[in-house]
Parts: C-alpha cells; sequence; structure tokens
C-alpha cells in the first residue's frame, strides 16, 4: 500500500493508475469507462466506517453488481471476436482511496477483466474537520478524471459511460459531454460548477483541461445503474442517450440492440443473473417488458431475442410484452437513435444543472 504513489499520476485528489501505453490508448476508436462504485462493484464509501470497511476487504469479498462480472467478460468477447486479441479497451473510475488500488486490481483480475487504467480518489487526506465534506462529493472529482482520460484517448474517440443514480452521474457524464462539447461559455461553465459544489482549485484544473481537448463530443451512451431507485422519467432531461437500468439484463438487452452483443452473450448475463444472483424468470421478464414500456427496444429487437431466450428457458413460454414495441424511426449502421413516437431529444440542447428534482 505505501508504495502506490510511486506507481500513480496524481493531479489533487485525482491518482491515476496506468495499466497500458500511451500509444496504444491512442488507437482505440470506441473505450468504455465504468465507475466502479455500486455500478460494477457493491461498494460504499459515504462514511468513514464504510470507507474502512472498503479498505481492508479483500480482492475475493469484493462484490460485483449482480450480472456485471458477466457483462463486462461479454463486451470483452465481443469486442475479441470483433478485433482479436487487442487490448479490451475499458477504465474504471471509482472514490475508493489509492491505497486499496492493488486489491481492487486484483478483484478485476478475478473476473478475467484486465483494464488500461484506473482513477481512484484520494479520500484519506480529505479526513480533516475542514474536507470531510468532500468525501461524497464527486463531481468535481469525476470531472477531472473524465477529462484527463480524454486527454489520454484520440481526438475522434467515442465513449460509453456507466455510472449509478447515487452519485448523480447523469449530470456528471452529461456535462462532460457539454464541456467537451464546448456548450458552455468559460463563465456559464464556473456558474454551473459552482452550484455543484466544486471548488475554484478543481474549476481551473477543469478549465485547463477543456484547452487541451478538442471541440468534439465523444459520448455515445451513458446506462446509468438505478441503484437506490430513482424513477427513470426523471433521466428524459438528459436524453435519450441517457438509459437507466434497474438491472444488468436491461444494460445487456440495449447493447444487444446496438450490436454490441450478440444473442449468446445477452443469455450468459441472464444465466448468471438468474444461477448466481437469485434472479426469477418473473424479474427478467419484467425487466424486458419495462424497456418496451420505456420505449427503449424496438420491435425487430424484441422479435430478435424472445425467442432466444424462451428457448433457455429464461422466459416463460407464453411470455408477450404488454405492450407493442415500436419501430426504428432513425438508425445509423447498427446503433439506434429513434423509435417512432418518441420525442425527446438524444442529446439536448440545454440540459438544467442547476435545479434537481428527482
Amino acid at each position: 500500500m505505501r508504495d502506490w504513489k510511486f506507481r500513480a499520476q496524481i493531479l489533487g485528489d485525482v491518482v491515476f493508475f496506468r495499466y497500458s501505453t500511451a500509444d496504444v490508448e491512442k488507437t482505440f476508436e470506441e473505450v468504455y469507462v465504468w465507475d466502479l462504485d455500486k455500478t460494477y462493484l457493491d461498494t460504499s464509501w459515504g462514511s468513514l466506517r464504510e470507507l474502512w470497511r472498503t479498505a481492508i476487504e479483500k480482492a475475493f469479498q469484493k462484490r460485483n453488481i449482480p450480472g456485471t462480472g458477466s457483462l463486462v467478460r461479454a463486451l470483452k468477447a465481443s469486442w475479441e471476436n470483433t478485433y482479436g486479441k487487442r487490448a479490451f479497451p475499458i477504465y474504471f473510475i471509482t472514490a475508493s482511496p489509492p491505497q486499496i488500488e492493488t486489491r481492487i486490481k486484483e478483484k478485476l483480475e478475478l473476473d478475467e477483466i484486465l483494464s488500461l487504467g484506473c482513477f481512484y480518489k484520494d479520500n484519506l487526506r480529505n479526513l480533516k474537520p475542514r474536507r470531510m465534506w468532500r468525501l461524497t462529493q464527486q463531481v468535481g472529482y469525476k470531472l477531472q478524471a473524465l477529462l484527463q482520460l480524454r486527454t489520454r484517448l484520440k481526438d475522434d474517440v467515442r465513449q460509453i459511460l456507466w455510472g449509478d443514480d447515487s452519485e448523480s452521474d447523469a449530470v456528471i457524464y452529461s456535462l462532460y459531454s457539454d464541456i467537451c462539447a464546448r456548450r458552455f461559455s468559460d463563465k456559464e461553465l464556473q456558474e454551473v460548477l459552482r452550484s455543484l459544489h466544486v471548488i475554484g482549485e478543481q474549476t481551473e484544473t477543469i478549465l485547463d483541461l477543456q484547452d487541451q481537448i478538442p471541440p468534439h463530443d465523444p459520448v455515445e451512451k451513458i446506462y446509468i445503474n438505478l441503484a437506490v431507485d430513482t424513477d427513470p422519467e426523471y433521466y428524459l432531461k438528459f436524453g435519450r442517450r441517457v438509459v437507466p437500468t434497474t438491472n444488468t439484463f436491461q444494460a445487456a438487452l440495449d447493447l444487444f440492440q446496438d450490436k454490441r452483443l450478440n444473442s449468446e452473450f445477452v443469455l450468459r448475463v441472464a444465466q448468471d443473473m438468474m444461477m448466481n444472483f437469485g434472479f426469477t424468470i418473473d424479474e427478467l421478464e419484467s425487466s424486458l417488458d419495462g424497456l418496451v414500456r420505456r420505449q427503449l427496444l424496438s420491435d425487430v429487437t424484441v422479435a430478435e431475442i424472445i425467442p432466444v431466450l424462451k428457448s433457455q428457458g429464461l422466459l416463460s413460454p407464453d411470455f408477450t410484452p404488454s405492450i407493442e414495441p415500436k419501430k426504428v424511426a432513425s438508425q445509423v449502421g447498427d446503433r439506434v437513435y429513434l423509435l417512432e413516437g418518441v420525442h425527446e431529444p438524444w442529446v439536448p440542447e440545454h440540459i438544467d444543472y442547476l435545479h434537481e428534482f428527482r
């Protein structure tokens, strides 16, 4: 634990451990960025007790959010089917302290995941009376981490971002998109950051990093795990690019629709959730039906995946969605962007970050 500073790149309380080379990082056209806490691992650090418990857990004791291990392995296998044995382009961001980096890395390796790098928050330096409030303030930390990562990637890279609803990740990821695309003036951005409790020093770093990246929006899609049961309707304000999911199976279905996963990999995720996490057929049916009702899965996608799931006993033989799935209205290549009858924009021109109503 003591040697982590010699292996890391440190800027403020953002600590980056790099597991690849700059030449490799610049080669990827598409990159996955995964928030670790409550999105991939079932971790918490909102209090001193939770921070200490996270710090002393061994790698094998760290628990996955149901299905996430199989989902990332499926994405990796799908990537290798297309690109061969190239490194799988995935990064992680966590608010866990860098002192436990070795154990987190061991846990990921147990899950057969070799990331290109991981960002940690040096939260132990916040264990002071005047800094305690920063333990749970993640906006400035995550924005800085994302922008630091952006400087390492191709100018026209696409990013698929994963977060949850316990840390305002939809706000963070959408604001990151706005910063990259230069949708705010410096003055407007400073006002938004101030309202989100980003301190002056970190604001200056964010503005400096913005100057180092091209004016290009890299955010392809944002998945939000509803860890604290936020109403999915809340996320409509962020546009259809943000996909709130109640479980990993729903994310796998959307990835199947966009041809990032084939049906075999969706089966693997569903089977993992049933065999290892106690999910029932009723829960899988409700999850699929929920995406249809929210007009996220097209008629073609539903017609393709339901027979496959039924053939493996993952859906009841007589299951049908409670409403008729919509047809695709807009698609570019394999990516579905709009279903008939849906009116929300893919990316809104303006998102109200100053008023949070859930």
